[in-house]
């Protein structure tokens, strides 16, 4: 038989890694002989004489080329650096989408933004025993000593739901606390003694007590179920923290059968070694269950290894086994476990070819699907998720669905200086072939433009000489939800490929986010509110005008039923990215409404705006209705803005809020300096986050929209205000929202300068003032800039945004703000374009 077919199959499909951890800077203090072995105390002297691991070690030496000795291939990874050997690595390895479990704790771990230079898929992996533990810290942290299993559930369920849009499912390591003999019907009363076990063991808090982490496990899996995510278990093998007699996943029967759960997808993790054959029966005749041999490969010997495998396929169909890594801590366990996949993986089909059991067009096709396939169809990586896109477009060159994911044309979105969405589109195929890893072209004048005009302002320092990259970013390529036969994505400004240009705003936000990180090992996060109006079309006296679809009030009920068509297809879309949302209702203003979105990375924020943006002004269009972001579409009512909430991270906790009830304010000091440097240059930011003579119509007394240079506590007229949702222990803040910023605003360059801001107040450690939690009293408050003009004034005056944001896109900034200036104030009426251009 000629297995050459085959061969190439295995060789040449993308692998989805649909589980692995985080990697650790190459200083960390974790171990590299634990890239070899489970092993822990003094068995770990014992791993090198381990078949895996001389086999493994040989692998890696072959790989960097040197000897294959532990002590030469640590000296190479300290030369070489942890950029190198992970590019070697995952270029090896060609692994396309990484799904990590970041519950893992690992020192000095890197976060899931710092995988994506290797990988253009890099998702998350929720680990519910860990949420669950947070959230009694953080409680126990700030005084909330009293957990009860009500508070605890509801503040657990929510935390879950959150997230639901942002991750690809959830995982459990029920197997590492009290075993897989779970019991689904757990009662409060033993949940909450449970509860009350584990509060009183120590801290930080250990979720250990069967009954609890039984609990756990349940309303997890009611979550997962309720938002079609999938539920990962570890099962089988792992470190001595584990009772093996425990994690057989035979112990699962009371779950899969609970008629509650039939409707559930469970991945039993690491081929569920030693119970393999268990495993391949469960997923036999239980519709939820779902394998997945991680570990398995590369941890065992080869023969191990190929029996693992053949076992799982003894009784499991071929699409529900899935191919990971479990690679963790260094890029060598990914490359090692992609590796050795593949070839056993070509000698177990081969041997079933060989046996009758496939033929060689089956075995190419299981090939596919256990490595890319199956794993993008169960945690929909393709379609519901707006990371999920890859190079090479899997879906398509996987040929899945063909006629589903046939998209035709590809949109490359970028959003220029004066914050307007433009966009070049090319055909797919161009796309995949030549655009994914060239760009294409655009002349610099265009982030030069001014909203009026589609020409370089005066004194921009851009003109028609000269063009850029507009380099695709892949983790952002998604299919339009409102126009299935096309894909858009979102793009970096570059010279050429691999060098940024010095006026890309993403670049901006990236580079200034990465100093909060190198300065103060701080993360600022995210989450926009979005208010637009939705205008009809009419004629009068030959004369087009455009009138608010309806009349109706705050919050109205009978507004949404008016709009909920339109509402509901607009909210399906935007969850199709896999962006959050929150809440929706109609807002105050003739018309107007308002989506609030979750909180995420600054960036991954920013880009959301801008694909939920699309998808409202489409969404509209689709119904025959206009919706604009405009600040101030009609002088006489309310304006339009783009509020957004920004925290504090740091290690994975908010730091922004104090850690107890005996702050001032509930704010960390922190915090507190951080939000005192946005107060101090909130002049000058306007430039950049209400950019239009437009913005300054919306920016009055008395519109909840922040007039006076002040901040308060839950005071909607305050520009800064300090806010405590549902949810946050009390007395404390969880964030801080910056009302002033409206959807005419480039979301990179506003939070680049509002970033910028804040670093400033951390770095002179600027008190913040008194809040102001009445009513502002303009004879005691400074007037924030009531127009564009002194916004201008201002940055002019403000060096520090200069140096942050750069000098050269600092000047072009200024330009285009002055020529809005200048023709708005010739033009009186010219304002009532900007419906149609934002």
């Amino acid at each position: 038989m000629d297995f050459s077919e085959l061969r190439r199959a295995v060789e040449e499909v993308e692998l989805v890694d649909a589980h692995a951890h985080n990697i650790v800077s190459i200083d960390s203090n974790f171990p590299f002989i634990h890239a070899f072995s489970e092993a822990y105390g003094d068995a770990v002297s014992f791993s090198p004489h381990s078949l895996s691991f001389k086999r493994s070690l040989r692998d890696i030496a072959e790989l960097f080329g040197s000897e294959p000795s532990l002590r030469a291939i640590e000296e190479h990874r300290r030369v070489s650096g942890l950029q190198s050997i992970s590019t070697s690595c995952f270029k090896a390895a060609r692994i396309s989408t990484i799904l990590i479990d970041d519950g893992l704790k690992l020192d000095k771990k890197h976060d899931l933004e710092w995988h994506r230079s290797f990988a253009p898929v890099v998702g998350r992996i929720l680990r519910v025993e860990r949420v669950a533990e947070e959230i009694l810290d953080e409680g126990l942290a700030h005084g909330g000593c009293s957990w009860t299993l009500d508070s605890f559930t509801k503040a657990f369920v929510s935390k879950l739901k959150s997230v639901s849009g942002e991750i690809f499912g959830f995982k459990s390591i029920a197997a590492y606390r009290s075993g897989l003999e779970i019991n689904p019907n757990v009662t409060a009363k033993e949940a909450e003694e449970g509860l009350k076990q584990d509060l009183t063991a120590g801290k930080p808090v250990r979720v250990a007590n069967k009954d609890f982490v039984d609990y756990i496990f349940s309303k997890s899996l009611e979550v997962a179920q309720s938002f079609d995510l999938p539920m990962q278990i570890h099962t089988g093998f792992g470190d001595k923290d584990l009772d093996m007699r425990l994690s057989n996943p035979l112990h699962l029967r009371a779950v899969l059968e609970d008629k509650r759960f039939l409707k559930s997808r469970i991945v039993l993790l690491h081929a569920s070694y030693p119970f393999s054959r268990e495993a391949s029966y469960l997923a036999s005749v239980y519709s939820q269950i779902y394998l997945d041999f991680g570990l398995a490969i590369p941890k065992l010997s080869v023969h191990g290894m190929i029996s693992s495998v053949k076992e799982l396929l003894e009784l499991a169909p071929i699409n529900k086994v899935m191919f990971s890594t479990d690679g963790y801590a260094f890029p060598e366990t990914f490359y090692l476990g992609a590796k050795r996949s593949r070839e056993v993986l070509f000698s177990v089909l081969r041997d079933a070819c060989i046996d009758g059991d496939l033929s060689i067009p089956e075995a190419v096709e299981a090939a596919k699907d256990i490595f890319a396939r199956n794993a993008i169809r169960f945690y929909k990586i393709s379609s519901t998720n707006s990371l999920a896109s890859s190079e090479y477009s899997l879906v398509s060159k996987l040929s899945i669905n063909g006629s589903e994911f046939d998209s035709s044309l590809v949109r490359i979105i970028f959003v220029d200086g004066s914050g307007q969405h433009r966009s070049r589109v090319v055909p797919r195929k161009r796309f995949d072939d030549v655009v994914a890893k060239n760009g294409v072209g655009l002349a610099c004048c265009v982030m030069a433009m001014a909203s009026y005009v589609d020409g370089p302002a005066e004194g921009s320092g851009l003109n028609a000489v000269g063009e850029i990259r507009l380099m695709p970013d892949l983790s952002t390529r998604v299919r339009i939800p409102w126009s299935k036969k096309e894909e858009m994505v979102l793009c970096d400004m570059q010279i050429k490929a691999g060098t940024p240009w010095e006026y890309c705003p993403r670049e901006a936000l990236r580079r200034i986010s990465k100093i909060l990180k190198d300065e103060f090992n701080l993360e600022m996060k995210a989450g926009f509110e979005n208010e637009f109006y939705l205008l009809k079309s009419i004629t009068r006296e030959g004369k087009e005008e455009w009138l608010p679809f309806d009349t109706s009030h705050y919050c109205s009920s009978s507004a949404f039923d008016a709009a909920s068509s339109i509402l509901g297809e607009i909210s399906a879309s935007i969850l199709s990215l896999g962006i959050s949302v929150e809440q929706l209702h109609a807002e105050a203003g003739n018309g107007q409404f308002e989506f609030a979105m979750g909180y995420t990375t600054c960036t991954k924020s920013a880009d959301n705006l801008i694909y939920s943006r699309e998808v409202v002004r489409a969404i509209a269009r689709k119904h025959g209705l206009l919706a604009t972001f405009a600040p101030k579409y009609k002088l006489d009512d309310l304006g339009s803005g783009s509020h957004v909430h920004l925290s504090l991270w740091q290690n994975g906790k908010n730091v922004f809020m104090a850690a107890d009830g005996s702050s001032k304010h509930g704010i960390s000091k922190i915090g507190e300096e951080f939000m005192a440097g946005v107060l101090h240059h909130l002049p000058s930011i306007l430039a950049f986050i209400a950019p239009l003579p437009n913005s300054y119509d919306r920016l009055q007394p008395n519109t909840w929209s922040g007039a006076y240079l002040c901040w308060g506590n839950e005071n909607k007229e305050a520009p800064l205000r300090a806010s405590s949702p549902p949810g946050t222990p009390n007395g404390l803040v969880s964030n801080f929202e910056i009302k002033s910023f409206d959807g005419s605003a480039n979301p990179h360059l506003g939070l680049a300068a509002i970033i910028a801001a804040g670093i400033d107040g951390l770095r002179r450690q600027l008190p913040l003032p008194e809040p102001v939690d009445t009513n502002p009293n303009p004879e005691k408050l400074q007037r924030l800039p009531t127009s564009l003009s002194e916004s201008l004034e201002a940055l002019h005056k403000d060096d520090l945004l200069k140096e942050f944001i750069g000098e050269k896109l600092t000047v072009t900034i200024k330009a285009i703000r002055k020529a809005e200036i200048g023709h708005y104030s010739k033009n009186k009426d010219a304002y009532k374009n900007l419906i149609h251009i934002y």
